[in-house]
């Protein structure tokens, strides 16, 4: 299979101070119209899971308190992957064209991770009217909002 070349557009800044993604100068135009959207999705790479190790692991054994003995990372949102590409949902407060940067409520991402990509969030595309999940995580907020009151450290086994 062919090798791809992936070339991140910046970074993100997680901060006790502020949470936002700096672009790089050249990309800052594509901001273009971004601040018309109260969400984008950031796809960005999980570098502190890029290694041989975690790239190599298929199946996690009970990572969920509430779930299957054994999950394939691909029913998983785990950082050990075989490509350590995660995307996240945030909400924006604030977009600065000139200086390349959107400022964010929240993400889960680590200071410094490379951004691949930004994508606007549009209801009409990205939500799903009667989406399922397996019984052991039903319990979860249904919203993206809920999920900041929401005690995780209850679900995950690591």
């Amino acid at each position: 299979m062919e090798k791809l070349l992936v070339n991140p557009i910046g970074l993100i800044e997680n901060t006790e101070d502020a949470v936002c993604i700096r672009l790089e100068e050249k990309y800052a135009v594509g901001l273009r119209g971004l601040s018309g959207y109260s969400h984008v999705q950031v796809v960005w790479w999980m570098d502190g899971c890029d290694n041989e190790s975690d790239r190599s692991i298929l199946v996690e054994s009970k990572p969920y308190r509430h779930g299957s003995d054994e999950l394939g990372v691909f029913a998983l949102r785990s950082p050990e992957r075989p490509n350590p590409i995660a995307i996240s949902n945030a909400r924006i407060l604030a977009v600065d064209e000139g200086a390349g940067l959107v400022r964010l409520a929240w993400i889960d991402a680590r200071n410094g991770s490379p951004v691949l990509d930004l994508k606007p969030y549009t209801p009409s595309i990205d939500r799903v009217r009667q989406a399922s999940t397996p019984d052991w995580c039903r319990h979860w907020p249904q919203w993206v909002e809920d999920s900041g009151s929401f005690n995780w450290a209850d679900e995950f086994n690591f």
